[in-house]
């Protein structure tokens, strides 16, 4: 999990870089847990990306090139859980119930449209403005402090968002690379309910096998619209990996499969948010 989310440090700072920011990787990494944990607690993950923004944005870093960042780094997330998905799907169609391939097509259409919105925002100054003030409207759920001004200062930067856009687009080996890494991030998170297999003490099912059923669960429950997929993911992962368990232990799995994927890390991210909002408070009281 560790590796995972250092991946997608690697392609958050290879942007800005492109982009000319200058922001270290470990607050790279920092962004990243902030991100992953507003992904946790919203629905359909949508306050991730505008609290990295908001953050990044308390760092210094311009707002264009840390939209435009998070944004491509977004499309080649749901490129890798698509196709992943749909090649997985070749390989377990079999072990799938009616509820479950439903869910897969509902959860695969769900993502293609972020995708073809995402795709859009990268290349649209219209959709770019719309994303901006859905990032205000999440900020202000979250009761940030004086928004009209921040509002105001982030449209300003749309213009130079669009410069860089046109920038990435022309740097496709850029956008190859990045979309190379997300793969690799994604298959190292999916092999984790593999190690939790092996840890059982099984060893009859290999890595592929493991692997590419966590690709149908995860392609599964992506695009449910609830905070972390919390029950959807539970349920799908007791029909889906039973096949690897038997009956008495397939929970005890998907207990430690969904602690050690989504759960630790929500807590590891919750103090990371909470030391990043007391350093806010303290500064801006010295500030004062």
């Amino acid at each position: 999990m560790i590796l995972y989310f250092m991946l997608e440090t690697i392609n958050m700072s290879r942007t800005l870089k492109a982009l000319g920011e200058k922001s270290s990787f470990l607050r790279n990494f920092r962004y990243t847990l902030i991100g992953f944990f507003f992904s946790s607690i919203t629905p359909a993950a949508s306050g991730g990306q505008p609290m990295e923004i908001y953050y990044m944005n308390r760092d210094g870093l311009n707002v264009a090139n840390s939209t435009l960042a998070l944004l491509i780094n977004l499309t080649s997330m749901q490129i890798a859980t698509i196709s992943l998905g749909l090649v997985s799907l070749i390989f377990n169609y079999q072990y799938m119930n009616t509820a479950l391939i439903v869910f897969f097509v509902i959860g695969i259409l769900l993502n293609s449209s972020a995708l073809a919105l995402l795709i859009i925002s990268i290349c649209s100054k219209r959709v770019t403005n719309w994303i901006i003030g859905f990032a205000v409207k999440v900020m202000k759920f979250f009761k940030i402090k004086n928004m009209d001004k921040k509002q105001e200062w982030m449209e300003n930067e749309l213009s130079k968002y669009q410069a860089n856009a046109n920038y990435v687009k022309t740097h496709k080996l850029l956008i190859l690379k990045t979309i190379i890494t997300t793969y690799i991030q994604f298959l190292i998170y999916y092999s984790v309910p593999y190690w939790i297999y092996r840890s059982f003490g099984y060893n009859t099912s290999n890595i592929f096998e493991v692997l590419s059923m966590q690709a149908v669960l995860f392609a599964t429950v992506s695009g449910i619209p609830s905070p972390g997929a919390v029950g959807v993911s539970e349920g799908g992962f007791l029909e889906l990996f039973k096949k690897f368990y038997p009956k008495n232990q397939v929970a005890s799995s998907m207990l430690l499969c969904r602690g050690v994927n989504f759960y630790l890390f929500v807590i590891v991210s919750f103090v990371i948010v909470a030391i990043s909002s007391f350093k806010d408070k303290r500064k801006n009281k010295i500030q004062e």
